[in-house]
């Protein structure tokens, strides 16, 4: 055989060994994805803060720790302290992959964490709210971490001109897991009668669940993905060390840092809205879990179509235009939100329409602008910090939130305190020269941008 048909086969090989981690990555977010939707996103809230309610006092208060809290604030204050957990534990992490090159070790130890903290959501019952603020932090820190990692390997099983497409595969099926789950979910919480189980039961069951499925189906990125060992002369500094060097390389691409600052104070209202609307819908607006449900499965499948259709607008308008208006759109559809009347699920619905077709296109948009913007070379060390700094911020939603409730007792009032991100971040965004900030990166700007 020649030389050149050796090469064809060698060739041919490491395509398909690529072609084969890359499916491999994708169950990773078909395993977690079903914790972000059906734990996150519909059942603990709810679930976790009526047990807080069964704790408190008379005056609707709970006492962690020694501290007066309102027993609506406590799932809100519970996600702030599982990011701010995250964000210290994300830079000791992210070193020692990048030290030794073993992520696949450290991605295991991740999702086990957080499956294992998930399925024990199935003991929270009657007043062990502490339980159920201890087990959402851990998760949800383990959940942090491990997509950090798992993020982190799209550049080494992905070519640049592949990247995108391998990238929307693996986000595409997170979101067909999470339908399919809460689908699932929705015929036991709905039937459970039926099963013979009670409506508190038949939650814990789908909580844990999540921590099985995301456990189980972890086993094959886990076989499939290949850890790279660093050369010792590109190992980075320990921790925070090298994210303090990478945030000193961003301030000579101010504008970078410009966009990167908008980006973090809008996407956290995104998050915050995420997690918390399944809490407004069945505290203030009175919604049974079932209607909670349906309006999320209906996010999840319009999410996939608002995706699609800003990314055709982007096409015509630009990213920039096309993010700014998605941001318009969130800053309208929270305030229709406030004045929404209490059990009137066809209303939620509208709600969770306008909600889907925003989200998943202003947060694709978002990430594949930011990749214009980072300097040829230094992508995987830029999109580390973007990361852990979009981790940093994403606290401050809930707090607020909270902080909001905590004062007026009203959920309406929490929800309209978030509409201060999106006009934020719309301003500090508007005002960023994309163009310049493209071409000071040292990356060609595209005709649309």
């Amino acid at each position: 055989m020649g030389t050149d048909a050796i090469r064809t086969t060698d060739a041919g090989e490491a395509a398909a060994e690529r072609r084969r981690e890359q499916r491999g990555w994708y169950f990773y977010d078909w395993a977690c994805s079903v914790y972000s939707t059906s734990v996150l996103t519909v059942f603990l809230g709810p679930y976790l803060t009526s047990v807080a309610e069964d704790a408190a006092d008379a005056d609707g208060y709970i006492h962690p720790l020694g501290i007066p809290v309102r027993a609506g604030s406590f799932f809100a204050y519970s996600v702030s302290l599982s990011v701010i957990v995250a964000v210290l534990v994300m830079p000791l992490v992210g070193a020692a992959a990048d030290r030794t090159g073993r992520k696949k070790p450290l991605l295991a130890a991740a999702a086990y964490t957080g499956a294992a903290a998930t399925t024990g959501l199935f003991f929270l019952d009657g007043h062990r709210y502490l339980l159920g603020g201890a087990l959402l932090i851990v998760a949800n820190a383990a959940m942090s971490v491990g997509m950090m990692l798992y993020n982190s390997y799209l550049p080494q099983i992905a070519g640049p001109e592949e990247r995108d497409a391998v990238s929307a595969r693996g986000w595409a099926f997170g979101y067909a897991a999470g339908s399919l789950v809460l689908v699932v979910n929705l015929v036991l919480y709905t039937a459970h009668d039926s099963f013979g189980l009670s409506e508190g039961m038949a939650v814990r069951i789908c909580l844990a669940s999540a921590g099985l499925w995301w456990g189980a189906f972890t086993l094959v990125p886990l076989r499939r993905l290949h850890d790279r060992r660093m050369p010792q002369k590109e190992a980075t500094a320990p921790g925070f060390r090298q994210l303090a060097a990478t945030v000193r390389d961003m301030r000579r691409h101010p504008l970078t840092l410009s966009f990167l600052l908008a980006y973090l104070v809008y996407n956290d209202g995104i998050q915050t809205v995420i997690s918390q609307a399944s809490v407004y819908g069945s505290e203030e607006l009175g919604l049974g879990q079932s209607t909670l449900i349906g309006a999320v499965l209906l996010v999840q499948v319009l999410a996939v179509a608002g995706a699609l259709g800003m990314g055709r607008l982007a096409r015509v308008y630009g990213a920039k235009r096309t993010i700014l208006g998605s941001l318009a759109a969130w800053t309208l559809t929270l305030a229709a939100g406030y004045f929404l009347p209490a059990g009137a699920p066809v209303w939620f619905f509208v709600l969770a329409s306008g909600i889907g077709l925003v989200l998943g296109g202003s947060q694709a948009l978002s990430r594949s602008l930011f990749s214009h913007l980072v300097p040829p070379g230094k992508e995987a060390e830029y999109f580390s910090a973007y990361e852990m700094s979009d981790r940093g911020m994403s606290w401050l939603g809930p707090l607020l939130f909270g902080i909001t409730y905590q004062l007026t007792g009203s959920y309406r009032d929490a929800i309209i305190s978030l509409v201060i991100f999106f006009v934020l971040g719309f301003c500090l965004l508007a005002r960023v020269p994309v163009r310049q900030a493209i071409s000071d990166a040292g990356n060609p700007v595209p005709e649309k941008i």
